[in-house]
């Protein structure tokens, strides 16, 4: 035993190890889209588990670094980004991870398809996915609300698949004053009377305190017009292009990157915006409403990326599983080590279902092929979706780190970044009692709890009384009925317990409704 060396857990291509993955795109997707989608899957699989993790190493490594001056003392405040960082923008085009969803090609299932492909891309990007996700949610939001013009500049760059061309984009809201609660937005819009490329309406004067994604070529970004009323609803939506012709920043002065807890390749900033020429989108005001757009998708992603990061996890501790032996066998032979790998795997299951029911409907939303209930539930469950795969995967990264014992919280074995980056899942776009209480406004604002309770009510998992659901649903019934009795406090204070129930059910429903 004195020259043992353990060996480490290894990868093969994801998409092909991915049983659960395929078995769903098989089932759900057309004919005609699997011809074209499981072959792409099948390669960006391959890509995942090899070239990908060589850069996604090198981004890590080599984390992106704030020059403000030149050296002879002019501000240039550039940010500096390693190889690999920009070898995973050049993939995420070539890929078409955002594009497959624009092209809609394959109509509503553009959506699963296109985030099938963020899943396995995801835990191999060196969480390049983050800015991907918000450039998503920008073209959206161009979609919605931009004039045709708007559209035409901006959105052929952000669904480019050539890297020559490919825009990503920022959303930047977060201030001084916090991060989801936006009413206090200091950031002030007055008109603008320069000459500009994209049509500036107002020149914006503001701090933001988070900005991710600073290296991008636009942000979305809310602002305050000249006169309008405090709070969230004197708010407007504006686009920005960060550099003008010159590549010069558009008045922009960035103070810092962020040291943050995990996620070391992105580069996170704090930044002034001094004069920045910029364009409301949709008319004055109603900047809440349409930033929501973004918001849907970006919370989809955090959805995909959690249980994409969540897969890696698990795929790394049954590899190791495998190679590893303790008190005289492999610990996959260890009945207790099999149990808590079975419930892992549950979890995951359960996350994965219900991520992909939202990803289908986000679809048929955006083809027009969605009814008045579907659009209701996809309004409602969004957040619940974000919160309840965030806990999930965490808790999953937690518990496979512990799984390796000291070469989990090594830091060369590249195990605790697992850890360390799946934290953010919890925080990026809305904490979990944020997200409680978004379930709890759609409840009341869309009169969506009767609309859920029916989707339980005839779902699959309810007619066969499926066990793990009807548990499930004793709890959430039980508690429904006590709270239609009580405050509106007694609901807010219940509303975490709410909308993880929620979850439960939902992915109990999506087990059974595609047999996974």
């Amino acid at each position: 035993m004195k020259n043992f060396y353990q060996d480490g857990p290894s990868l093969t291509n994801t998409f092909q190890s991915d049983v659960l993955l395929q078995k769903f795109l098989k089932k759900i997707l057309p004919a005609d889209c699997q011809k074209q989608a499981l072959p792409h899957l099948d390669r960006l699989g391959q890509r995942a588990a090899t070239e990908m993790l060589t850069f996604a190493e090198d981004a890590e490594s080599h984390p992106p670094v704030h020059v403000p001056f030149d050296p002879w003392g002019r501000r240039i405040d550039e940010i500096r980004v390693s190889a690999g960082w920009k070898a995973m923008e050049k993939i995420a085009a070539e890929e078409g991870i955002v594009a497959t969803a624009y092209e809609r090609k394959y109509g509503s299932y553009s959506r699963v398809y296109q985030m099938a492909l963020l899943y396995l891309y995801s835990p191999s990007s060196a969480i390049f996915s983050c800015p991907l996700a918000m450039t998503d949610g920008a073209a959206r939001a161009l979609e919605l609300y931009g004039t045709p013009e708007m559209k035409t500049r901006a959105i052929p760059h952000l669904t480019s698949r050539d890297p020559k061309t490919f825009w990503t984009a920022g959303q930047w809201m977060t201030e001084r004053t916090g991060g989801s609660d936006v009413s206090g937005t200091s950031t002030d819009a007055h008109p603008f009377t320069g000459d500009s490329e994209f049509g500036a309406t107002h020149s914006l004067h503001g701090t933001k305190w988070f900005t991710s994604a600073t290296t991008s070529q636009m942000a979305l970004t809310l602002a305050r017009p000249d006169g309008a009323a405090a709070g969230s609803k004197g708010l407007s939506l504006f686009y920005l292009e960060l550099r003008n012709d010159q590549e010069q920043l558009n008045h922009i002065q960035i103070h810092r990157l962020k040291d943050k807890l995990g996620t070391k390749a992105l580069p996170t900033a704090e930044l002034s915006l001094q004069g920045t020429p910029a364009r409301m989108i949709g008319g004055e005001g109603d900047g809440i409403k349409k930033i929501a757009s973004v918001l849907n998708i970006t919370r989809i992603y955090n959805s995909i990326c959690a249980i994409g990061h969540a897969r890696r996890a698990l795929d790394l501790a049954q590899s190791y599983s495998r190679k590893r032996k303790a008190f005289g066998k492999l610990l996959i032979d260890h009945p207790l080590h099999q149990e808590t790998l079975r419930w892992l795997e549950d979890d995951f299951r359960r996350c994965f279902a219900f991520s992909f029911h939202i990803a289908h409907l986000l679809g048929k939303d955006e083809v027009g092929e969605i009814n008045a209930k579907e659009r209701t539930l996809l309004r409602t469950l969004t957040p619940v979706l974000k919160l309840y795969t965030a806990k999930k995967a965490l808790a999953i990264s937690s518990e496979v780190v512990e799984m390796f014992g000291g070469a989990g919280y090594v830091e060369d074995t590249g195990l605790p970044r697992l850890l360390r980056d799946a934290q953010v899942f919890t925080i990026w776009e809305g904490t979990t009692n944020v997200l409680s209480l978004d379930m709890l406004r759609a409840f009341e604002k869309e009169q969506s709890l009767p609309v859920l309770i029916e989707f339980f009510k005839t779902s699959k998992a309810f007619k066969t009384s499926a066990p793990a659901f009807i548990s499930k649903w004793n709890e959430f019934e039980t508690l429904i009925g006590s709270l239609q009795k009580s405050t509106p406090d007694e609901w807010e204070r219940h509303a975490r317990q709410l909308a993880l129930l929620t979850g439960d059910l939902v992915s109990e429903c999506m087990i059974v409704e595609h047999e996974l």
